[in-house]
This record gives C-alpha cells, sequence and structure tokens, in this order.
C-alpha cells in the first residue's frame, strides 16, 4: 500500500535531522516492501521568508491531504523580531488546529547507555524509565477566557475550563496507547482543588470502565511531580490537562538526559497525525554534521505505529537506535564514557546497518 507524507523540513538543524529520518523510512521501505511517497510541504521560517507568513493555505492542504506528517523543527533567532502571529512557532500552532490535533504524546525513554546523563540517582533510574505523557492541546486554561482589571490594584485573569467531551476524548486516546503499552494510566489533576479537575477526574473514571484491563489512577499534580523524580518506574501513561502536561512533559524530558533522544505525536480524530522532535531547530550548529537525528528518526518509528500499525516495522526502527547506541555510537549531544562521537550522516547510516 502507498502512504503519502507530507515533510516538512522546517529550520535550523530540521532539514539534516529529516534527511536522515526520510533514509532510514527508506530502508525500511526496501526491507519491509512498502511504498512511501513524499510531498514536501514549506511551513515556519523558510515560509515566512517564501511567502511572508509561517504557514499557507497550500501547506495546510496538502498536510490534509497526507496520510501522516513529519515535521523537523521550525524557528530561530532570525525570526525572533516578528510580531507574535508572524513567528515560525505559529506554524506548529497552526497545524494542530487544522489537523484538529487535540492529544500530544511524548514519550520519555531512559537508554542504558545515556544514564550517566540522567540526574537522577543510580538506585531511582537503574529502575528504568519508560513512560508517555498524554498531554491534552487545545483546552484548559491556554484557551479559557483572560484579560485584565483596570483600577487602583490591577488584575489579571486567566480562566481553566474543560467540557465532559475534551476529556472524554483524550481519555480514549491515553487508554489506547496504554494499551499498546503496559497496561496503565495515571490521571493527572488538582481535585482537591479545582472544580475543571473533578469534571477532569469523574470523566476519566467513566471511560475507564470501558477498558477493565487497563489499570487507571489517579494522582493530583504536586504528587504527580515529586514521584516522576522519586520513582519514575511507576508510570506508564500519564494523562495530563494542557497546563499539567505541558510542565510535567517537560520534567520528564529533563530525567532521560537528552532532549535530542526524544520524540512526540500531535494526534486527533480522522485528519492525518502530526510527528515532531522535541527538541528546538538549534541554528548555531546547523549544516555542521552535528545535529542528532535519532528524535525525528523515532518520531518516524511513532509514525509506523499509531497512523499505519506497522508495529514489527516501528520496532525494528527503535531497536536499530537501541543498537547503534550499544555499540557505542554517539553523536556530540549524547556523548557517553568510551562512546565514538559521530555526525548526522553517519548516524543516520548507522541506524540503517542495524535495521
Amino acid at each position: 500500500m502507498k502512504r503519502k507524507l507530507a515533510v516538512i523540513k522546517g529550520d535550523g538543524i530540521g532539514p539534516e535531522v529529516m534527511g536522515e529520518a526520510i533514509r532510514v523510512l527508506n530502508a525500511v521501505s526496501e526491507k519491509y516492501s512498502h511504498v512511501f511517497e513524499y510531498e514536501e510541504v514549506l511551513a515556519g521560517g523558510i515560509s515566512i521568508d517564501t511567502f511572508g507568513v509561517p504557514l499557507t493555505e497550500e501547506a495546510v492542504k496538502a498536510c490534509k491531504a497526507s496520510d501522516a506528517v513529519l515535521l523537523g523543527a521550525v524557528g530561530g533567532p532570525k525570526w525572533e523580531t516578528l510580531p507574535g502571529d508572524l513567528r515560525p512557532e505559529r506554524a506548529l500552532l497552526g497545524l494542530r488546529k487544522e489537523l484538529g490535533c487535540f492529544a500530544n504524546i511524548r514519550p520519555a525513554v531512559l537508554y542504558d547507555e545515556l544514564s550517566e546523563a540522567c540526574p537522577l540517582k543510580d538506585g531511582i533510574s537503574g529502575k528504568g524509565i519508560d513512560l508517555v505523557v498524554m498531554r491534552e492541546l487545545t483546552g484548559g486554561i491556554y484557551f479559557g477566557k483572560r484579560g485584565r482589571i483596570q483600577g487602583v490594584d490591577e488584575q489579571a485573569y486567566d480562566t481553566e475550563i474543560y467540557s465532559r467531551s475534551e476529556v472524554e476524548r483524550i481519555a480514549v486516546k491515553a487508554f489506547e496507547i496504554a494499551g499498546l503499552r503496559r497496561k496503565k494510566v495515571t490521571s493527572i489533576d488538582k481535585a482537591n482543588v479545582l472544580e475543571s479537575s473533578r469534571l477532569w477526574r469523574e470523566t476519566v473514571h467513566e471511560i475507564a470502565k470501558r477498558y477493565p484491563d487497563i489499570i487507571c489512577e489517579d494522582l493530583l499534580v504536586d504528587n504527580a511531580a515529586m514521584q516522576l523524580v522519586k520513582n519514575p518506574a511507576q508510570f506508564d501513561v500519564m494523562l495530563a490537562s494542557n497546563m499539567f502536561g505541558d510542565i510535567l512533559s517537560d520534567e520528564a524530558a529533563m530525567i532521560t538526559g537528552s532532549i535530542g533522544m526524544l520524540a512526540s505525536a500531535s494526534v486527533g480524530g480522522t485528519h492525518p497525525y502530526l510527528y515532531e522532535p522535541a527538541h528546538g531547530s538549534a541554528p548555531d550548529i546547523a549544516g555542521m554534521d552535528k545535529a542528532n537525528p535519532l528524535a525525528t528518526i523515532l518520531c518516524a518509528a511513532m509514525m509506523l505505529r499509531l497512523s499505519f500499525g506497522l508495529e514489527k516495522e516501528a520496532a525494528s526502527m527503535e531497536n536499530a537506535v537501541k543498537a547503534v547506541l550499544q555499540k557505542g555510537f554517539a553523536t556530540a549531544d549524547i556523548a557517553f564514557a568510551g562512546s565514538t562521537v559521530i555526525g548526522t550522516r553517519a548516524m543516520g547510516q548507522k541506524v540503517i546497518e542495524n535495521l
């Protein structure tokens, strides 16, 4: 079956890391007899330079017409002085909205070879870190009513609001992902204080009844932040609101030692899903063959699993990444004791050799 992919190389190191992900995908397609058709789409800074806006209607149409969207990274200091609505990052927000992506899936995995970079004690990190933060993307306090009230003592307010249907749809996604993993969902809230969290908890419990084989537990967000550094091995899928997920996913990224290894997916209903590495565009090393392509390669593996149901192929890519690290190869950002430091292109080739 032919699968059409919209490829957004982006800015900075984006084209380099995307190039290696495409090379690995081509090797997978040859090994397993798949056909991937690529359409390059401009978005972010390069779109601003070319068209004057970070995201064009044509780019949106191309992405909607695809089976999945792969994104490198966007942004950089070149465009920092532009108005907010014309910044490269608006392309990402616009794509998420247009594609109906209401949930962000961010795995956090600590590879044995990178354990030195983990800030946690060996007794904690040694138990392993392999979790997923499922963050709601389109609701909550980031999208609620906000404003200022003028007076002698000026006030500002932001409103946290969720509907039952918004919580239902992301809860379903969380349980579906848990079903592919270790069958446990930890729902994060602040139900002891916030009414929106009480609705969140009630709704998650209702959805949990549909998945009797999956463990569902509640955890207050302050305790969750503590437990992530005390015993991250206890978590499988962490389900959280927009703000709580924003904070906890960054904490989870930190304890794995390198953001250069972290993939993510923004998913929704019937529209194609959007896959992007968690790292930025790193313009300071762009074009130097120094960038770590593994996060983008792991994004492609997520795509094979979540968008196309190609579990064997996805696992082969993930296992190849592990094998490369086990053999002592690393880019400069993840160099560990005894490792051989290689460049972007060589890292992509090593992954291909270990498929």
